[in-house]
């Protein structure tokens, strides 16, 4: 019986977004699954922890025993910890929903203990891959910081006498950041598949890096968007989210009123950035598909899928793979 054909996406950041949703409700019960294994202690990890711990720490500082506590090794106990905590979710996180957007995009059955399994599989290469992405990011800010030495000694060798604390100088030190915020920016957006890449082709190292940089290449744009719209929502939620996490501090009685507002208000937050974490990591697994597609990688292996998958009944159209198709302008 033949296929019926679904509609095509056009290679932009509404059709990543269309498509990544489509997948996300087509295997709803899996990926709420996923986001309370994994995204929603993140959430937590994120705003809870950082909101309690901020309180103590300004106690520390106007008490003034911050000085002595900063080089205990009590002082380090907690960031160690919690670095931890944040790493080891947002890896089991990042190839658990990657693994699962990947197969569903193909229409091929989704299941939660292969998407666990993934990331004993993909954890190596995404931490070996955010291992040299932080390596080559530290040679560029190092190389920043020695421009800027190298441009005071030799100033100061001409004879010129350097006020750290004229405008000129903080002017030109904001100059600089913005430079240095942009460079980040452009490898941020060239590197945006590289998790994406360890988690489907088993690459690491510098080679998920590269292979990124080659596939967003024509779709840099709709990394960017994606990027953006993402990275401002999910800085916004943590931002506001934390702020109302500390008015509990202000609150006496904890069967009042004011307690049970808070209290919602702040399940809200943590709701709706697990949903967003969900949604941009699946958009951006879609967004390798489509740059895949781009390049013609594509064509082929959906081909397979459809010769090998889609010939016995029943057919659900929802979880079917969309036709990606690139139109030369």
């Amino acid at each position: 019986m033949a296929t019926p054909m679904t509609p095509a996406h056009t290679l932009n950041l509404y059709g990543v977004l269309s498509e990544s949703k489509r997948i996300v409700n087509a295997h709803s019960r899996h990926f709420l699954a996923l986001s309370l294994l994994f995204l929603l202690p993140l959430s937590c990890s994120i705003i809870i922890l950082p909101a309690l711990r901020l309180p103590i720490a300004r106690s520390d500082v106007f008490s003034g025993v911050a000085d002595h506590a900063l080089i205990s090794p009590q002082t380090l106990i907690f960031p160690i910890i919690y670095t931890l905590i944040v790493y080891i979710l947002s890896i089991c996180a990042l190839a658990s929903i990657t693994h699962s957007t990947y197969h569903g995009f193909y229409g091929r059955s989704v299941k939660l203990f292969p998407a666990i399994k993934s990331i004993v599989f993909s954890f190596f290469p995404l931490v070996s891959t955010a291992i040299a992405a932080k390596f080559i990011l530290f040679l560029i800010s190092l190389s920043f910081l020695m421009f800027v030495v190298v441009i005071v000694k030799l100033a100061q060798n001409l004879g010129f006498v350097i006020d750290y604390n004229s405008s000129y100088f903080i002017w030109f030190c904001g100059f600089l950041g913005v430079i240095l915020s942009l460079v980040m920016v452009y490898f941020q957006v060239n590197w945006g598949l590289s998790s994406v890449v360890a988690v489907t082709e088993s690459k690491w190292g510098f080679e998920p890096l590269w292979r990124s940089s080659y596939l967003v290449n024509g779709m840099r744009s709709v990394s960017l968007s994606l990027l953006f719209v993402f990275g401002v929502l999910i800085v916004f939620l943590v931002w506001i989210g934390m702020n109302s996490l500390l008015d509990f501090g202000t609150i006496d009685e904890w069967r009042s009123f004011d307690f049970f507002l808070q209290t919602m208000i702040t399940s809200g937050f943590l709701s709706f950035l697990t949903l967003l974490l969900l949604h941009y990591t699946a958009a951006n697994t879609v967004l390798y598909m489509y740059c895949k597609a781009l390049h013609g990688e594509l064509a082929i292996e959906i081909a397979e899928e459809f010769a090998r998958e889609y010939v016995s009944l029943p057919f659900d159209d929802a979880k079917t793979p969309h036709v990606v198709t690139v139109v030369s302008a």
